[in-house]
């Protein structure tokens, strides 16, 4: 292992905690052998997280990807020796708090971790000092435990050193004064020690990562915060026990706190206190810092009730006379928008990649998922939830970052809906709609920044109008009726009996022009794209392992012109990833057309009779045929339109200027008022719609870890071009299935109490009370959920194994503590409703 500073390197990595070190290991495993690993600190401490976190890992969370991360970390401390399995237990003091472990039971079932609730009793033998006069019970977690990753640390440098055969260099104490960038590319590492030349650059510098970033002119958004921590000790009680800890962590969630054993020691800390953001400008030097830069003083008054509080939860230990306080920290740590971690290649600058807002019980896995990313172009787990270009154009503003890193924090133990709406910084980006639908009552959601209508209050007598229908289908349930409004159910039977519009998607539009185009976007796509002018092709977007990177619609414009359209909260990264990919020597431009075009559906079986109306054009069956796309002139208004529905219904989507979105809406409007036409909401488009056709997802059912095969996306065959994935494909469509996405229904959703309970999504989906596992160790549960009026059912889906993967086939589904039955209604990608697609084809 080197210490002399290179003049060049292969690859730098900005930044030497658990993230750096883990980083560099797992590059030399991939074949990266002459490695530059910086810091501005010393080793092997640096100063940042790494060296102040508790350093405990509670693996079951409600998303797969961390609990997945959590679970290989485990794993790789583990094959360090640096864990220490002491188990963990959230405690619960509500009755509120106990439904939501049942839940985080349920969550553990369906990413394959163990977990289960525990009585009082149970809680009490485990942890003998917690006051269980004051809980209800508690949710055991088997496999988590605590680390020591300054100590892993030292093992990933040693082992990278012997991967790359010496071709790893150490360079703490090294700041970085600057990035150089040219032609859009990053050149080099400008540090006090002297410049280093490199193609690929990662910025793994934790709460520092946004202004190293600055430097090449990117954006990271994330905001140092506070996590208040003191350990009190010697403890009397712990005297009799060696090592690190003997008892489970406790996290008093409630309180949003947690207690663990350290030693002799107890440390508490604590997310209940008031969010204390940082500038990271702010943060001392090492040499100003009395303890560490992330390790500032105490602001004892916003501790003042986490120590009542956790006085009351183990008073045993905290009232010992001999035991003071001996160390008490405010710990930065970064925080994002969205609370999720900030990785992968930066846009805009090639070669420069981000590793940032990484916590310590993910870190070895996310170094290793990034080194995948970064040699071979996709990771073992899935990290679309984490790509750092999901905030694109909207997300990176200082205030934005700060509001919802303040509103962030609060949620971090917090009881959060899957449904739940972030509140600050809103309304930021509006479509031209905006004004007339809150005229109309609507409930809007977000979706990467954009405002979008999940229903219209002003639907409210469509709820009455379909009582009938909706018998059985409305939700008692206060936690299955949060964020949902039974308008939806009602809004989406008048778009099947009648007309109905749905602005503005939030979609992402970019348009790709040049001489090389046709070769070009045949790479990206698995359909084939070397259509008829004015045709259009659904299709995934593939990973090289044959994996979803998307899927999305693309349409030719023209001969040297083409049309994507993808989803608005995919639109970051998908536009990354077609950036990434633009040949170096061709002649392909892309424009990015998201803002400055919108977009309004018009669909149900009196469609064509209102925008016939209205256009200059023949929309017949016959001058427009399904699938296609064409120029169109809507009252006054130029216009685009596609003849596709994600609904499952006659119509259009109509794309129009930003400038003209207004006229748009009115003239249809006007046009449909003898057809009672009604706009209606995302619930509708996204959900029932959507549920009824069977139509998948990205980040639901579509992901890195499953195949179109498995999917039921290989309505294209294997087209004669090359393809990014091709090969992977081609082999996915000759193999037997190890798993196929099926649509399910629910039988019965009568729960113990007798209350009617509806699944939201992430369930555990069961056979004999056992959760379904496939050949690939994969889990079965429901990727997407949502009532489908027009069946009269709820509807589930997942993927299941071939022996489970029958029509008629009966099947559990666990849900809030309890099973309820399913059956197998179809398997594949057949619609549930109208499969022969009649509906769109009339």
């Amino acid at each position: 292992m080197s210490s002399d500073f290179p003049s060049s390197a292969g690859t730098v990595i900005i930044g030497a905690g658990i993230v750096g070190n883990s980083l560099a290991y797992h590059l030399s495993k991939q074949g990266r052998d002459d490695i530059l690993l910086m810091d501005k600190g010393p080793l092997p401490d640096p100063g940042g997280s790494t060296g102040h976190a508790s350093n405990f890992l509670m693996p079951v969370e409600h998303s797969k990807e961390m609990t997945h991360l959590t679970r290989r970390s485990i794993e790789q401390y583990e094959d360090m020796d640096t864990f220490t399995n002491s188990g963990g237990i959230e405690v619960a003091r509500t009755d509120e708090r106990m439904a939501e472990l049942k839940r985080r039971v349920q969550s553990a079932k369906a990413w394959g971790e163990p977990g289960e609730l525990l009585s009082v009793e149970e809680v009490e033998e485990m942890v003998p000092y917690v006051n269980t006069d004051i809980i209800e019970g508690g949710f055991y977690s088997p496999g988590a435990g605590t680390c020591d990753p300054l100590r892993a640390g030292e093992v990933m440098r040693a082992r990278a050193d012997h991967e790359t055969d010496g071709g790893l260099t150490v360079s703490p104490n090294t700041e970085v004064l600057d990035l150089h960038v040219e032609d859009d590319a990053i050149q080099a590492v400008e540090t006090d020690r002297g410049t280093v030349e490199a193609g690929e650059v990662v910025i793994a510098a934790g709460l520092w990562s946004p202004k190293i970033a600055q430097m090449a002119g990117v954006e990271i958004p994330l905001t140092p915060a506070v996590h208040q921590m003191v350990s009190v000790g010697p403890i009397s009680f712990f005297e009799d026990y060696d090592g690190e800890i003997s008892f489970p962590v406790v996290r008093d969630m409630d309180t949003q706190m947690y207690e663990r054993q350290h030693g002799n020691d107890l440390e508490v800390g604590s997310y209940q206190h008031r969010p204390i953001l940082w500038d990271v400008d702010d943060v001392p030097s090492i040499d100003e810092a009395p303890l560490s830069p992330t390790q500032p003083p105490l602001t004892d008054d916003a501790f003042e009730q986490s120590m009542a509080d956790a006085l009351e939860i183990v008073p045993e230990l905290l009232d010992d006379p001999q035991a003071g306080v001996r160390h008490e920290i405010d710990g930065l740590l970064s925080v994002t928008p969205d609370g999720a971690p900030l990785l992968g290649p930066l846009q805009d600058v090639e070669g420069l990649w981000s590793c940032a807002a990484v916590w310590i019980k993910e870190a070895p896995a996310i170094g290793e998922a990034v080194a995948q990313w970064m040699t071979r172009g996709w990771s073992d787990i899935d990290l679309h939830g984490s790509d750092v270009n999901r905030f694109y154009e909207y997300g990176t503003s200082q205030e934005f970052v700060e509001n919802r890193g303040h509103e962030g924090f609060q949620k971090i133990y917090g009881i959060v809906h899957p449904a739940e709406q972030w509140q600050s910084s809103r309304p930021l980006r509006q479509s031209p709609f905006y004004d007339r639908q809150e005229d109309l009552g609507a409930r809007f959601f977000e979706a990467a920044g954009w405002e979008r209508p999940q229903w219209y209050s002003s639907n409210e007598d469509l709820v009455r109008t379909y009582n009938e229908e909706l018998e059985g289908l409305l939700r008692g349930n206060e936690w299955d009726s949060r964020w949902w409004s039974p308008i939806i159910l009602g809004e989406h039977l008048h778009m099947r009996d009648h007309v109905a519009m749905v602005g503005d998607m939030g979609f992402g539009k970019f348009d790709f022009v040049g001489s090389d185009v046709v070769e070009y976007v045949e790479q990206m796509a698995v359909g084939r794209t070397d259509v008829d002018i004015g045709k259009t092709v659904y299709t995934p977007i593939l990973a090289e392992n044959g994996g979803f990177v998307s899927d999305l619609t693309i349409a030719r414009l023209g001969p040297e012109h083409y049309r994507v359209i993808t989803g608005g909260a995919a639109a970051g990264s998908d536009r990354a990833w077609f950036e990434r990919h633009l040949p170096e020597d061709g002649d392909v431009t892309m424009i990015d057309r998201s803002e400055s075009l919108c977009t309004l559906g018009v669909w149900g079986p009196d469609a064509r009779e209102v925008v016939q109306s209205v256009t200059e054009e023949d929309m017949s069956h016959e001058a427009f045929p399904p699938y296609t796309a064409q120029e169109i002139t809507v009252g006054e208004v130029d216009a685009w339109a596609m003849r596709l529905s994600y609904v499952g219904e006659l119509g259009w989507e109509i794309y129009a200027p930003a400038a003209t979105g207004g006229r748009l809406w009115d003239t249809i409007a006007a046009a449909g008022e003898e057809y009672d036409i009604r706009p209606v909401g995302m619930g509708v488009y996204g959900t029932t719609g959507r549920m009824e056709k069977g139509y998948r997802l990205f980040g639901h059912e579509l992901e890195l870890e499953y195949d179109p095969a498995e999917a039921g996306l290989t309505f294209h065959g294997v087209k004669e071009a090359d393809f990014i994935g091709k090969e992977a494909y081609a082999e996915a469509i000759d193999e037997e299935n190890a798993a196929t996405l099926c649509t399910l229904s629910v039988d019965d959703h009568t729960s113990e109490s007798g209350e009617r309970r509806f699944m939201l999504g992430n369930e555990p989906v069961l056979d004999d009370g056992e959760v379904i596992v496939d050949e690939e160790g994969r889990e079965s549960y429901v990727t997407s959920a949502g009532t489908g009026p027009s069946v009269g059912k709820h509807l589930l889906l997942a993927y299941l194994p071939p022996e489970h993967a029958e029509e008629g086939r009966q099947l559990q589904v666990e849900y809030m503590g309890e099973q309820y039955p399913v059956t197998v209604e179809v398997v594949g990608s057949r619609p549930l409703f109208d499969p022969e697609n009649d509906r769109i084809r009339s």
